[in-house]
C-alpha cells in the first residue's frame, strides 16, 4: 500500500523516481551513516587487519634476509669448493706429468738396453757374416783357380797342344794376382 501511495504521489507531482542517494531530504542521514561506517572500518583495520599484515610483511622480510644470507654462505662455500677442485685438478695434472716422465724415462732405459743388445747381436752376426764371406771368397778363389786350370788345360788340349800342370798353375796364379 505504501508503494501505491508513493507512486500516486509521484504521478500527482509529476516527478519520476530518482536515485535515493541524491535525495536532499535524506542527505544528512546518509552522511552520518557514512561517517559511522568509515570509523568502524578504520578501527577494524587498525586493530585487526593492519597488525596481521605488518606481521606477515616482517616475517617475509626476515625470510628474505635469511635466504639472502644463506645464499651468500652457499656461494662462498661453492667458491671454496671450486678453488679446492681446481687445486686438486692441478695436483692431479702435476702427478700425471710426473708419472708420464718416470714412465718415459723407464721406457727409454729399456729401449736403450734393447738397442744395445740389438747392436751387439747385429755386430756378432755381421762378424759371422764377414767370416762367412771371407770363407766364401777364399773358397771362390780356390774354385776359380781349379776351374781356370781345368779350362786352360782343356783349351790347350783342344788346340792340339800339351801343357804341363806346373805351367798352367803358374799362368793361372800370375793372372789371378793381377
Amino acid at each position: 500500500m505504501a508503494t501505491d501511495t508513493n507512486a500516486a504521489a509521484e504521478v500527482a507531482t509529476g516527478a519520476a523516481p530518482g536515485m535515493p542517494q541524491l535525495d536532499l531530504g535524506t542527505f544528512d542521514n546518509q552522511v552520518f551513516w557514512l561517517a559511522l561506517a568509515l570509523i568502524a572500518i578504520f578501527f577494524v583495520l587498525s586493530r585487526v587487519a593492519l597488525p596481521r599484515i605488518a606481521a606477515i610483511l616482517a616475517e617475509r622480510q626476515g625470510t628474505i634476509t635469511n635466504d639472502i644470507a644463506a645464499a651468500e654462505d652457499l656461494k662462498s662455500k661453492a667458491e671454496a669448493a671450486e678453488t679446492a677442485y681446481e687445486q686438486a685438478l692441478a695436483d692431479a695434472r702435476a702427478e700425471a706429468q710426473r708419472i708420464a716422465g718416470e714412465t718415459k724415462a723407464k721406457i727409454q732405459a729399456d729401449l736403450d738396453v734393447a738397442i744395445a743388445k740389438a747392436d751387439a747381436s747385429i755386430a756378432a752376426k755381421a762378424a759371422e757374416s764377414e767370416k762367412a764371406i771371407a770363407d766364401i771368397r777364399a773358397g771362390a778363389v780356390d774354385a776359380i783357380k781349379v776351374v781356370a786350370k781345368d779350362t786352360a788345360k782343356e783349351i790347350v788340349a783342344v788346340m792340339g797342344g800339351k801343357a804341363d800342370a806346373k805351367a798352367i798353375t803358374a799362368a793361372v796364379t800370375a793372372r789371378m794376382k793381377g
